[in-house]
């Protein structure tokens, strides 16, 4: 059974309160711009006498693809392993930024095609990577459970700790062609409406990862409208996690970072399961 997620609405009892303290700032009305809203959003969430933000994490989830090996990418399937090593060895981009904002990285094994050991890294490891939804389902029932179970956790635990703010990250060779299906299986549009050059790779591998992205598209479309379903034939095992975990995240009513195509495709699947994430 899918881990259900008991999602309260925000509380806008405070609205006027909270707009009162913005708006008594030294400063003109709606002069910093985005940032009050922000303010406002922040407050409805943590607090509306302050914004109390506790413990922020990181979660970059890794997983890898099936449909990675028709070379879809600038770089091989096997630069998904090489990049966690990285994360956990420090020297990658992710941990500038969260040292540089005192926030907590956590690198996750959601679906890694291999074994990494290593004491800093979690394991919620489904399965050797997906298959190639260009020619089955991405995975069974059963792992995409799974996947849904170990992120509700881990988001339990860093709660039950006094983290009240997390934000998604990823790794994964050959994510955006699943996420590329993910959006265009949702929204009703054509892989040629989403797959982009990704990593970068040339006008004719686009082309190519255009119609392996059809392909799926046009394989699981009896399968594809129910969010849970569009997970379970086009996902991988990572953005199942960071779907999950923002639903998770938000039934502990913590704030939730998004950045990036891929966790913001996952947004969109957890808005499809539950409304109630996109006020967190």
């Amino acid at each position: 059974m899918i881990a259900s997620f008991n999602i309260d609405p925000i509380d806008t009892t405070h609205d006027q309160t909270i707009q009162t303290i913005i708006d008594k700032k030294t400063k003109p009305p709606g002069a910093l711009g985005v940032l009050e809203p922000l303010a406002k959003q922040l407050a409805r969430i943590t607090g509306y006498q302050s914004i109390t933000l506790n413990k922020p994490t990181v979660l970059v989830f890794a997983g890898d693809h099936g449909i990675a090996t028709h070379g879809i990418s600038i770089a091989p399937p096997e630069v998904t392993q090489q990049m966690v090593h990285n994360f956990l060895a420090g020297g990658a981009a992710i941990n500038c930024f969260a040292t540089l904002n005192t926030m907590a990285l956590t690198i996750i094994n959601s679906g890694i095609n291999g074994s990494i050991i290593h004491p800093k890294l979690i394991d919620c490891h489904v399965a050797n990577g997906t298959c190639d939804i260009s020619q089955q389902p991405a995975m069974t029932l059963a792992e995409l459970e799974h996947g849904f179970t170990h992120a509700k956790s881990l988001v339990a635990s860093l709660h039950l700790d006094g983290c009240n703010i997390v934000g998604m990250g990823e790794m994964g060779i050959g994510n955006t062609a699943s996420a590329s299906a993910l959006l265009a299986a949702q929204l009703g549009l054509t892989a040629q409406d989403t797959v982009g050059n990704g990593t970068g790779i040339s006008p004719d591998r686009l082309i190519i990862k255009q119609q392996l992205v059809q392909q799926a598209l046009d394989l699981h479309a009896a399968h594809t409208h129910e969010p849970l379903d569009a997970l379970r034939c086009l996902g991988g095992h990572e953005i199942v996690q960071i779907t999950a975990s923002m639903l998770a995240a938000a039934e502990h009513q913590m704030v939730i970072l998004v950045d990036g195509f891929i966790a913001s495709v996952a947004a969109l699947l957890a808005w499809k399961i539950n409304s109630r994430v996109r006020d967190y």
